[in-house]
């Protein structure tokens, strides 16, 4: 793990890998997680990217190791997006593929969309563009009433599939529930406000949409019109209603992913 400061003081994690050939100089790659998670949850994709390619992971501001902001200072997506270029500038590459799940997929349409020079290729895994045509704000009572690991646990059918291995949901729900609640809060009725599918045509760079064809927590109807407004990109259903991609179908992902990258490299 390695940290660096941003200009409003807050401290950010990150981490490195890179299990490529000595001699070759690879492309990075930077991983954006999704809320309620951090740069562990990468664990299954990792070993085979790294191999590749200089992979990065960044913990998102309050989220993992990185700091939380405080309740009085500002929070927006915006600055999710400045982080995310300045952790490219801390390991000194102009420009990076970038992989988001959910709402890292959030940042990482905005870094497209803002800062296209940075960006080689994106990749969107379970991510729409915001959560704002969804039903996210009702988790919010639902979570102070229930407790946040009874509401993931009674809610895991909007996130895993009957298909994923019982020990990785339960790893899922103790993670997740590990975080600030306070700051989920904030994080999450922040995203709600966002729904930047007109902006979705000033991205130029390759774009992967991988989404849960039965997608129970975004607008699922949004994929489609994501690929009609992401000139020339390519859209790939997974047969389930599970949210959570990146975790419950991670071998599928990777293997989608490295199948995009060798087509777009």
């Amino acid at each position: 793990m390695k940290k660096f400061t941003t200009p409003d003081g807050l401290e950010h994690a990150y981490y490195v890998d890179d299990f490529t050939d000595p001699w070759r100089k690879p492309d990075t790659l930077l991983l954006l997680h999704a809320a309620m998670g951090n740069s562990t949850r990468w664990f299954q994709w990792v070993p085979r990217l790294a191999r590749k390619y200089r992979v990065v992971r960044l913990d998102l501001r309050g989220h993992g190791s990185s700091q939380i902001p405080d309740p009085d200072k500002p929070f927006s997506l915006a600055q999710l997006v400045d982080d995310a270029v300045a952790v490219l500038d801390q390991v000194g590459v102009k420009d990076a593929h970038i992989v988001g799940n959910s709402a890292g997929g959030y940042v990482s349409q905005q870094l497209a969309i803002h800062h296209p020079e940075r960006v080689k290729t994106l990749a969107l895994f379970g991510s729409t563009p915001g959560l704002k045509q969804s039903h996210a704000l009702t988790w919010l009572p639902k979570i102070q009433e229930m407790g946040f690991k009874n509401f993931l646990t009674t809610t895991i059918e909007e996130r895993f599939d009957e298909k994923a291995d019982p020990e990785l949901v339960k790893w899922f729900i103790e993670q997740a529930s590990s975080n600030d609640l306070a700051f989920i809060g904030r994080f999450v009725t922040h995203m709600t406000t966002h729904d930047f599918l007109n902006e979705l045509i000033r991205i130029k760079a390759p774009t992967l949409i991988v989404a849960a064809g039965k997608e129970k927590i975004g607008h699922a109807s949004a994929y489609a019109d994501m690929k009609k407004n992401i000139s020339g990109s390519e859209l790939i259903y997974y047969d389930t209603g599970a949210h959570n991609v990146c975790d419950g179908y991670a071998t599928q992902c990777v293997d989608d992913l490295l199948d995009f990258l060798g087509r777009n490299t």
